[in-house]
């Protein structure tokens, strides 16, 4: 019926009317999901249905019932005409009627009837039924209904105690067993004996039974709680035990689950309660997820109380629920699966009503059933096309792609057609398939570079075992339109046929057939489909339609093609039918087979039950024409069968069968014979035979052991009988009836019957048939029980107690046993009973036959355990009480007596309250005495007797406030502001309790006091007497007093008021309207007013007034006071115009009180005194510059200075006035080489003040350089700017220069931008610090100058971007003449163009921009003056941020893949935060060597690959390039087979995989070992590239510091030079030897080392300022990191303290002789070293500002950090370890690791900072923690030549032998390297100097850090005069570094663990050549 419409098919049906068929295809329909055409086919269905079958109520799916009570099932179903129904057990056994136990009544119902428990049966009482109905309509088949029986068995349920904290929740249980679980429901909960409701706000009961107590209160601990349950079958009730709940206080801790669940099942549309509920604190909070999902919300969701609560369940919620509960201090978690069921599917009935035919839609399970017992599994799986191409146009050579998306179980398969041909796959189309995540079946077929053939009709076909469907569609190509060639067809007469005419191209007008000429159709059985070209021939007449059938096609207007197809029709063979006869055994047979019509040849053939006839049978077959015959001489049985002749042409096969029956008589197989059967039992009498026709076996039955009366047996009666399909007798429930004589009788109608007779003797089982259920019994006396048995004897019982089997020998249980006629009797004696009996006994009767058992419930009656009795509350004067019923004896308890007593009292005085009512679980005792011992217990009574006394509680009353107050109240005035109170406690019969403390109230005893009193609370000591100090009480006050006594209670009575008075004090208030008058330069008068009274807190003895003088420089004068008893007073002998401070006070006995205000009165104005201090100087042949100090004493306001100028003295020549603000003045027109005398005289408006001292100076030509700035300390705060002058004259004019002390040796004052020298001499430094502090000195000279070149700047690295490079430099010494500008040049790495910036000379940092991103940079930096550039900086090298491109892990590559083609996804490329510059795509066949370039262009977010072969394995490669470098990704991939598998066709494959994983680990191995040679040569040229550094480093150093040889003068002293060398460590080469200078080595020299100092003339005038910061601040330590090669180790600074800085490792010698010291020097040495002063030079003058340096001097200072960051610390320790052992007098060394402190955190970023230090540098710091230390310990040398030889190490080289020879530094071993110094001095300084000579001892052993900068000195070359002046801590460097450097340097050997003791001596050691490497 495929390709009907569902109205042909109506129709169709209609005219077959063929019921079973239209079964059949609605069925199908169904699958299909068509309701529509279900509707349709079912109405032609009904058209001539006048009947129905159908069932009412198909939704009963169990039954359960009590066995005590049976049940009745009715088969839900009805039908006209009237139904017959039966039941069957689920295996398709037909049930049969059990006499009392099982019964089927005749309109359908099944009806079981109660039992006793020995007659249960699983295979009756609990088993799966179902019912059939059956009418002409046909049969229907109910759904499985499972009936169970459920027994009575004993069973008890508990409750367990459960723990809760305040304020949460607890969750009791109802525990019962497994066994009985299903059948029982908790009906309610009990708080002591009140039944829970839901009034109860805070207890809840669930659905499950549970019972939830919300907030728990410390109350809830008091009650027992229990549950009461009732058996849902049987009706049994039971009471769990007691239980309680134990609360405590809230703690902190993590969830604990209280109730949860594992699995829930719930009907669709049902509600549902998922528990989830724990205790915690704090509480905690709950998420819920579905399949580890969050829930999504919905309205039916529901957070509850107690979980989660779904409302109207639905399929779609069933799946695994996780509850998370979590808080603070845990979590824990819930995990259980809820099954929701769903609705049955449906089925069909079909019945009248009305006259109208209806269709109904039941639901059902799984099965359907229809009429002639018809039965099909619905199938939801049929194939369904979701998604499909349409028809389109394309034009040739365009890509095409069609798709088809199909959903289906099992996976559909998907197939291809072309005009119903096959799609052929070739390199033009491709088709694959893949599964989406969605399930559904995607195939894909792709045509590349289309032509017109591949324009047709294309169909997807899918199909599984459920089904098959297909679409289909016209896909035209445009071009020339054509037909496709037809072939000839064959047709078979009388069948229908299709002719299609294939046309390609594109476009068409019209497709016509024709036949002979004739246009087609030209008759009924002829149809031409003009759109698609198909025309159809209904019913094939082999002389009309046979012939050539021509398609014509219309393809231009005028222009038509057209092509023939010959149709040949064939004609089936017709078979004359035929029949076999009735045959007996023995008999011959003859049967022809003719083939009346047919095309010939025809030819015949015969079968037998469809397979060939063996030769063995005998028969013989004979073909003439078109006729065969069949012949068997000989019937036997095993030519019995189906015959088939089979007739075939060209055109078809025919057959015709016929069945041939051999009959033989019947036999015996098996024979009947006597057997035995048990009641109840099953028992099969059997009785088998044979023959043929099958014979049929009848039995017949006679009641009884006498003669055999035989009657049928009737077998529909219950069908309780039955014959089996052997023929034997199946008597499924035997009874006592059925004894008797069977007879098997056998007919079929061939020949005689044949019978034989039997005899069944029914045996009975043991069978209890009376004892009781229930049973009651007292405590103490005889109980006897009985169970009645019956059966076949011997029967023996046997009596068990809940499963135990009672020892009859046992002295209170005795069993008799006796027989009653057929029955037998046992009884149970029990003497006497005991509480534990009570319970379930049981009797079991056993026989040979069976066994069967009663059980009886015994309940031992007995007097109650007597209650537990509680304390509920207590109070002062009740006791309420509580109490939980024990056991109450299996009784109900009918009240409770409770008795009281005093402690000390007996029983029989006790006060008794009786008859409690037995509802009540609390009473209240009254009438009590507070604070008093009570004894109270309790007795239970019920019917039987009274219980035994409860728990004895000792309960003491609570106290109650004191009836009387304390005694014997007394005060005692302890100050002015105190009074001590003592008392005595009340009388003792009056504190009612424990006395805990007072209340002690107080207020001021007068007439205008307060009357509310204030009240102290006051603890009690214990004592008999207590006291108390009132504190801050007004002075000089009376007060009043009362005490009260309390108790736990309350306060008792107040005693009675008692007064005291405060004592005296000092005035709290100053005089007032203080006033002061100056009268005279000496005198001030002053008045006031007395304080008032309530302020003097005593009696008023004077006053005293306090003054002092105001001092011009802040500080103040002597402080005096006068005393007076009057309110006025005149002060005299006070200073001249001076503010005086004055304040006045009153005084008492007391004493002095509170001071006025200070007010301020400055004395009248006077005559000034005069100048503090004049200085004179010549600037010229004739002008004379003066300057001057303000007088000490200024007696007023100095409103001009009058400078006096006289030749010769004192004669006034002249005089001049200055302003009162100028201290300078120059006096012009003097004469040359004259002598003037000069003062100056300070004038107030009192007048003229007393004259300077006079001082003379001289006019001359080239005067010396003078300053007349005069010496002072300066204040200011931290971080303002400060300027400090200095005025210098002389002819030529002077240069200044400015010297700052550090560690007591003057240094330059660095100059950078926050440091700078005005023109008039001024140093000006802003935003100061606390380093800024110190003594500063200005030098003026008036010395010619030679400008040099330069000095290098220091370049360092401060911040790094992708982009960008900022670089900061320190200018180096200006060679006598302004930077005019810097030079920056950079070049990138490994390459030798370098760029350049000109930089203005005010800049100190410069930013590159445009760089490359992740690129290494190599930068130099020149400084040039107007002589022209200096030298160049070191090299140093920075990188750009960013690295190569990477691909992602968590990115998948390929998102699709067919056979054809992939797509990629390129998203996954990450820039490493440089751009992606181009991109690189190849790829070719694993067993290809050619690679195909896809693309090299920009990084798209994807690509797809194009034209791949199917079924292939590929190999990827993508480079992606940045400026940083590129990245390298393969990949192999496969492309899918056709049919959408993963084969790969490619041959060889697995070979080349094998060799490919091999070369590929072959090449590995090679790489590795090729690598780790390259690496070794690496770290081998590294490290010589460091040895080259340092060797280049001191070449500079020793070219920079040659100078003339000097005498040397052995002396006997030791001097210490401090040699500071900016690198780790200096190789220096000599020769064939290697010298080793360690940085910040101590090196110990002798006075043999220096030549004797030359003493230089120098003249200096010094002028010191104290200048001290206000803040200070700390610094980091030193950094001396190893560099990079290439870079510039001392322009590296850092920005953090301490173990801010990563450094690598740093050393210091310290080396001492093992004799006494003696006195040594300090030398240090600078780039330029000092030479003698050659005569005739100009003196310079200095002018000193000195000043004493903080603690944190030191540390604040600038230090070096290393650009790059460090390697492992581990590598770092073994290359010190390196260095070590490189050194001579270690090679035999013990070196020990002290200590190793690594942490593994680390940092690659380059961190900018703001230096806080001299040089204000921001620079980068790569930070890595960690310290490892290790000492190397030397031989100790033996003697003072090893000592001097060991100073400095050397390193040998292996067998080289050692000569001796001098071991100094070669730098110490120049010529001239070392000048004698002599001071030279004149007149007054040549003392000085000499003192300059003593040998400092102190000094040799203090350590580097202590050592002070060099003195700027210059080389004679450039025209400077050196200083070479020996001081106290003077020295220089070598290199030139900053003073702050070398603190900083000194202080990084300290930095870990100092060798220098508190004072700065070296500690004591045993061995004093140690050397301590310190690894940072």
């Amino acid at each position: 019926m495929q390709g009907l419409t569902i109205k042909e098919t109506v129709l169709l049906l209609k005219q077959l009317r063929n019921a079973k068929f239209i079964f059949l295809l609605i069925l199908k329909l169904l699958q299909l999901s068509n309701i529509e055409s279900v509707i349709s086919l079912s109405a032609v269905f009904c058209e001539d249905l006048r009947s129905s079958l159908y069932f009412v109520n198909a939704s009963v799916q169990e039954v359960v019932f009590a066995s005590t009570t049976g049940t009745s099932v009715p088969c839900p179903a009805t039908g006209v005409p009237p139904v017959s129904l039966r039941w069957y057990l689920a295996t398709g056994e037909e049930i049969y009627d059990v006499p009392g136990i099982r019964h089927v009544h005749p309109n359908g119902t099944l009806q079981i009837f109660h039992i006793p428990p020995s007659s249960f049966s699983k295979l009756i009482h609990d088993n799966t039924y179902y019912c059939t109905a059956e009418n002409p309509s046909g049969r229907i088949r109910s759904q499985d209904v499972h009936i169970k029986a459920v027994l009575r068995e004993p069973y008890t349920v508990r409750v367990e105690d459960q723990k809760a904290m305040r304020g949460n929740v607890a969750v009791f249980k109802c525990i019962i067993p497994a066994s009985v679980e299903a059948y029982i429901t908790v009906v309610s909960w009990e708080k002591d004996t009140m039944s829970i409701n839901a009034e109860m706000s805070r207890f809840l009961i669930t659905s499950t039974g549970a019972l939830y107590i919300l907030d728990v209160q410390m109350e809830d601990g008091l009650y027992n709680y229990r549950c009461m349950t009732r058996h849902r079958y049987t009706g049994e009730t039971r009471q769990s035990n007691s239980a309680r709940l134990i609360v405590s206080d809230p703690t902190n801790s993590a969830p604990h689950i209280l109730d949860s669940f594992e699995r829930r099942e719930v009907m669709a549309s049902h509600r549902v309660e998922l528990p989830c509920k724990a205790s915690g604190h704090p509480a905690p909070k709950y998420r819920w997820l579905k399949d580890n999902r969050p829930l999504e919300p919905d309205t039916r969701f529901r957070q509850s109380v107690t979980g989660l609560l779904i409302e109207r369940a639905q399929p779609s919620d069933t799946g695994t629920y996780v509850c998370e509960v979590w808080n603070g201090y845990g979590n824990a978690e819930v995990v259980g699966r809820l099954q929701v069921k769903g609705q049955c599917p449906t089925y069909l009935t079909f019945h009248l009503q009305n006259n109208d035919c209806l269709v109904t839609l039941k639901k059902m399970k799984n099965t359907i059933y229809f009429s002639a017992a018809l039965e099909a599994k619905f199938h939801y799986g049929t194939p369904k096309i979701l998604a499909s191409f349409s028809e389109k146009v394309y034009n040739i050579n365009e890509f095409v792609s069609l798709s088809c998306t199909v959903k289906g179980t099992p996976e559909p398969r998907v197939t291809w057609t072309l005009d119903d041909e096959p799609v052929v796959r070739d390199s033009r189309h491709r088709i694959s398939h893949y599964t989406n995540t969605e399930g559904h079946v995607v195939s894909h077929l792709n045509i590349s570079q289309t032509q017109v053939p591949d324009g047709g009709v294309y169909r997807c076909i899918c199909n599984n075992s459920a089904g098959t469907v297909s679409y289909q569609a016209r896909i035209n190509v445009r071009g020339p339109a054509s037909i496709r060639p037809m072939k000839n067809l064959t047709a078979i007469a009388g069948r229908d046929m299709y002719i299609h005419c294939r046309v390609i191209g594109y476009p068409y007008y019209s497709i016509k057939w024709y036949k002979d000429s004739n246009l087609l159709p030209y008759n009924h059985r002829q149809r031409a489909f003009e759109n698609n070209g198909t025309l159809k021939l209904f019913d094939v007449q082999k002389d009309v339609d046979e012939g050539e059938y021509t398609c014509n096609v219309l393809v231009q207007p005028q222009l038509s093609t057209h092509q023939s197809v010959y149709v040949t029709v064939k004609v089936p063979p017709t078979i004359q039918p035929f029949e076999f006869p009735r045959f007996s055994i023995g008999q011959r047979v003859f049967i022809p087979c003719v083939v009346m019509s047919g095309d010939q040849p025809v030819f015949i053939t015969w079968q037998k039950d469809g397979r060939p006839i063996p030769a063995s049978l005998g028969v013989t077959i004979d073909n003439i024409d078109f006729t065969s015959s069949l012949r068997i001489s000989n019937l036997t049985l095993m030519h019995n069968g189906n015959y088939t002749c089979i007739a075939r042409n060209q055109a078809a096969a025919v057959e015709h069968q016929s069945q041939l029956i051999v009959r033989v008589p019947p036999k015996f197989v098996v024979q009947p014979k006597d057997q035995d059967g048990i009641y109840g039992k099953a028992v099969i009498l059997n009785c088998s035979a044979e023959g043929y026709p099958v014979p049929t076996i009848q039995w017949e039955y006679s009641k009884g052991a006498g003669v055999p009366q035989f009657k049928s047996i009737a077998l529909n009666s219950g069908f309780r009988i039955e014959v089996l399909v052997n023929g034997s007798l199946l008597i499924k429930h035997v009874l006592e009836e059925d004894s008797g004589f069977y007879l098997c009788r056998v007919s079929n109608d061939v020949g005689a019957d044949v019978s034989k007779s039997m005899y069944l003797n029914v045996k009975i089982p043991a069978m209890i048939t009376s004892y009781p259920n229930t049973t009651l019994a007292t405590q103490g006396e005889e109980k006897k029980m009985s169970c009645t048995a019956h059966g076949e004897k011997p029967i023996m019982v046997r009596w068990e107690k809940e499963e135990r089997i009672i020892n009859p020998e046992t002295s209170r249980y005795v069993i008799s046993v006796k027989e009653v006629g057929d029955e037998v009797i046992s009884t149970l004696q029990i003497m006497p009973t005991v509480r534990e009996d009570s319970g379930f006994f049981s009797c079991h009767a056993i026989n040979s036959f069976g066994e069967d058992r009663g059980i009886i419930q015994l309940t031992v009656q007995e007097p109650p355990d007597p209650p537990e009795v509680e304390i509920r509350e207590v109070k002062d004067r009740t006791i309420a009480l509580r109490w939980t019923m024990g056991f109450d004896g299996n009784s109900p308890i009918t009240g409770f007596d409770i008795e009281s007593k005093n402690k000390s009292a007996s029983w029989d005085t006790a006060q008794k309250t009786k008859d409690v009512s037995p509802q009540l679980n609390q009473a209240t005792i009254i009438d009590l005495h507070p604070s008093s011992t009570y004894n109270i217990r309790m007795f239970a009574k019920n019917l039987i007797g009274k219980s035994e006394a409860s728990n004895e509680l000792t309960i003491t009353t609570d106290e109650a406030a004191p009836d009387g107050p304390p005694q014997e109240v007394q005060l005692e005035a302890l100050s002015s502001q105190s009074i001590r109170v003592t008392w005595r406690p009340p009388k003792k019969h009056l504190q009612n309790g424990a006395i805990r403390g007072y209340q002690v109230g107080y207020r001021e005893y007068s007439s205008g006091g307060n009357y509310q009193f204030s009240v102290i609370s006051v603890e009690t000591t214990g004592d008999n007497a207590e006291n108390l100090v009132l504190d801050n009480l007004k002075k000089f006050t009376q007060y009043g007093v009362v005490v009260q006594a309390s108790n736990s209670a309350g306060t008792g009575p107040s005693s009675t008021e008692v007064a005291a008075t405060t004592l005296e004090d000092v005035p709290s208030r100053p005089p007032e309207n203080v006033q002061a008058t100056a009268t005279s330069p000496e005198v001030i008068s002053l008045s006031w007013l007395t304080p008032p009274k309530d302020a003097l807190n005593g009696n008023l003895l004077g006053f005293r007034v306090i003054y002092w003088a105001n001092l011009p420089d802040g500080e103040l004068g002597e402080i005096r006071n006068v005393t007076t008893s009057k309110p006025s007073l005149e002060l005299d002998g006070l200073e001249k115009y001076t503010n005086y401070s004055i304040q006045v006070l009153a005084f008492t006995r007391a004493g002095d009180g509170v001071r006025s205000e200070q007010i301020y009165t400055r004395t009248k104005e006077d005559v000034p005194g005069p100048p503090a201090g004049v200085k004179a100087a010549a600037a010229s042949n004739s002008v004379v510059f003066v300057s001057w100090l303000p007088p000490l004493k200024v007696n007023g306001i100095i409103r001009k200075y009058t400078v006096f100028c006289s030749n010769p003295h004192p004669t006034v020549s002249s005089e001049f006035e200055a302003a009162p603000d100028v201290f300078f003045y120059r006096i012009p027109n003097l004469n040359r080489n004259r002598q003037y005398s000069i003062w100056v005289v300070a004038v107030t408006a009192a007048g003229r003040g007393n004259g300077s001292e006079i001082i003379t100076v001289k006019p001359m030509a080239e005067a010396p350089a003078r300053i007349l700035t005069f010496n002072r300390t300066v204040t200011t705060p931290w971080m303002r700017d400060i300027v400090l002058p200095c005025k210098a004259v002389g002819d030529p004019s002077p240069t200044i220069k400015w010297l700052k002390e550090i560690n007591g040796t003057p240094a330059p004052v660095v100059i950078d931008s926050r440091r700078s020298v005005h023109g008039n001499g001024s140093l000006v430094i802003r935003t100061v610090k606390a380093e800024d502090s110190g003594n500063y000195t200005c030098v003026a000279s008036n010395t010619p100058i030679t400008i040099i070149p330069p000095d290098q700047p220091r370049l360092t690295v401060t911040k790094t971007t992708t982009t960008s490079i900022t670089l900061s430099w320190i200018p180096g010494d200006n060679g006598g003449s302004s930077i005019r500008g810097y030079i920056l040049q950079y070049s990138e790495d490994n390459s030798e163009q370098w760029g350049n910036f000109a930089i203005s000379p005010s800049e100190r940092s410069y930013r590159l921009e445009n760089l490359k991103c992740g690129t290494w940079y190599k930068f130099t930096l020149t400084a040039h003056n107007a002589v022209g550039p200096g030298r160049i900086s070191e090299i140093i090298e920075a990188k750009t941020h960013g690295k190569e491109p990477q691909y992602s892990k968590e990115q998948e590559l390929f998102t699709s893949i067919n056979a054809t083609r992939v797509k990629l996804n390129l998203n996954g490329w990450n820039s490493g935060g440089c751009p992606i510059t181009s991109f690189t795509l190849e790829y070719r066949p694993v067993d290809s060597p050619t690679w195909t370039t896809a693309q090299r262009t920009s990084l798209t977010k994807s690509y797809i690959l194009y034209d791949l072969q199917e079924a292939t394995w590929y190999e990827l490669q993508m480079k992606v390039y940045n400026s940083a470098g590129y990245a390298e990704k393969r990949v192999k991939f496969a492309t899918l087979s056709y049919d959408g598998s993963n084969e790969d066709k490619s041959s060889g494959g697995e070979g080349l995989k094998m060799m490919v994983t091999i070369s590929c680990v072959l090449v590995g191995i090679v790489v590795i070992f090729i690598g780790l040679l390259v690496l070794r040569r690496r770290r081998r040229e590294q490290r010589l590239k460091r040895l080259r550094d340092a060797k280049s480093l001191a070449e500079m150093l020793m070219s920079k510091n040659t100078r003339p040889a000097e005498p040397i003068n052995k002396q006997q002293q030791t001097l210490r030079m401090h040699i500071d060398i900016p690198r780790a460590q200096l190789l220096i080469e000599e020769r064939d030897t290697m010298e080793t200078v360690d940085d910040r080595s101590t090196v110990l020299l002798t006075d043999n080392d220096f030549g004797e100092t030359q003493k230089q003339k120098s003249s200096t005038v010094t002028h010191t300022v104290h200048y001290q910061s206000l803040s200070q601040a700390t610094g980091p330590l030193v950094d001396v990191s190893d560099a990079r090669p290439g870079t510039n180790p001392t322009a590296r600074r850092t920005a953090k303290a301490g173990p801010a800085a990563r450094n690598r490792y740093a050393s210091q010698w310290t080396l001492n002789r093992p004799h006494p010291p003696v006195s040594s020097h300090t030398l240090s040495t600078d780039w330029r070293l000092p030479t003698p002063r050659v005569a005739g030079s100009v003196d310079k003058e200095s002018d000193s500002y000195s000043v004493s340096p903080s603690q944190d001097t030191d540390r604040a200072r600038s230090s070096m950090v290393s650009t790059e960051s460090a390697s492992s610390t581990y590598e770092e320790l073994a290359r010190a370890y390196e260095h070590a052992k490189m050194e001579e007098q270690l090679r035999h060394a013990k070196f020990t690791i002290t200590e190793c402190f690594i942490s593994d955190t680390s940092s690659e970023q380059m961190t900018a900072g703001t230096n806080d230090y001299t040089d204000s540098l921001t620079s980068s710091t790569p930070s890595e923690s960690g310290i490892c230390r290790f000492t190397a310990s030397p031989p100790k040398p033996q003697d003072v030549s090893r000592v001097m030889n060991m100073a400095v190490p050397k390193a040998h080289r292996p067998g080289e032998a050692v000569q001796p020879k001098d071991h100094r530094p070669v730098w110490l071993k120049l010529s001239g390297m070392l000048t004698s110094l002599t001071l030279q001095s004149s007149g007054e300084r040549a003392a000085m100097g000499q003192a300059c000579l003593e040998p400092q001892k102190s000094r040799s052993l203090k350590r580097p850090s202590r050592m002070a900068p060099p003195t700027p000195t210059e080389a004679p070359q450039a025209s400077r005069d050196p200083v070479a002046q020996w001081q106290p801590g003077s020295a220089a460097t070598l290199p030139h570094r900053e003073g702050s450097e070398l603190a900083q340097a000194a202080k990084l050997s300290t930095s870990q663990e100092s060798l220098l003791d508190s004072r700065g001596h070296l500690k004591q050691s045993s061995n004093p050549y140690a050397k301590s490497y310190t690894l940072v």
